[in-house]
């Protein structure tokens, strides 16, 4: 775990930054860099406990901007979808997984091409549970939970506000099956407090960056990160 801490604490950097801009997108790189570093179903469960911490903080960031009646029933059923799905995650091989990461980065792609409408209909409720869900087995929920928060009509920065506290309590519940299930040990949770003052740091200046990055910009952010992500995920299912 020592010789990884450079690179773990770069991918928080980044991740949390990319997290706190948009209040969606941290798993995007941390999920990835962890899994090539200790493998997937490894990588999966740290990467919860560090956007656990994560989501925290930014729950104390947005604090002023928490719709906690707005996002209740959503943050529910997230966590009822992640604390199956990371169950699923510990039972089947680790190629499943590997698998699994791969279709849910393809369905955010093709999401992204069709009208957020289309995936609204389903209704917020579904959509919560299906990314807690994904989120459990894949590490990321791709698009379901963003178009879960958008059917709350939330303005931007409420928005971030609720995608904080739905992913601190998917990511909470996660890290606590995957600690009862010996993914997690003693030095996992001494990493995480080793990148807490990242956290912070990172949180609060991707707070800023927020307020100022236009939709367009952030997108093409968003969308580079995606790729990235295929890329990874590709080489090492080869």
């Amino acid at each position: 775990m020592n010789g990884l801490l450079p690179l773990t604490l770069a991918a928080v950097a980044l991740s949390f930054f990319v997290s706190a801009s948009a209040g969606l997108g941290g798993s995007l790189i941390l999920v990835p860099t962890l899994a090539l570093a200790l493998g997937t179903k490894q990588g999966i469960a740290l990467a919860a406990l560090l956007l656990s911490g994560n989501n925290l903080v930014k729950v104390f960031a947005y604090r002023r901007s928490l719709p906690f009646r707005a996002a209740a029933l959503v943050a529910f059923l997230t966590a009822v979808g992640a604390a199956l799905g990371a169950r699923l995650l510990i039972a089947v091989p680790e190629a499943v997984i590997t698998s699994a990461v791969i279709a849910s980065l393809a369905m955010a792609l093709f999401a992204e091409r069709i009208q957020p409408a289309a995936l609204e209909r389903a209704g917020a409720p579904v959509l919560a549970f299906g990314s807690g869900a994904t989120s459990g087995v894949s590490g990321t929920s791709g698009p379901l939970k963003g178009v879960a928060l958008r059917g709350l009509s939330l303005d931007r920065r409420h928005f971030v506000g609720a995608a904080a506290l739905v992913s601190f309590v998917g990511d909470t519940t996660k890290a606590a099956v995957f600690t009862d299930a010996g993914l997690l040990d003693n030095s996992s949770y001494m990493l995480a407090a080793a990148a807490a003052p990242l956290m912070f740091a990172a949180t609060f200046a991707g707070r800023y960056f927020n307020e100022a990055i236009g939709e367009r910009g952030y997108s093409r952010l968003f969308w580079a990160v995606m790729g990235g992500y295929a890329t990874r995920l590709v080489l090492t299912a080869v």
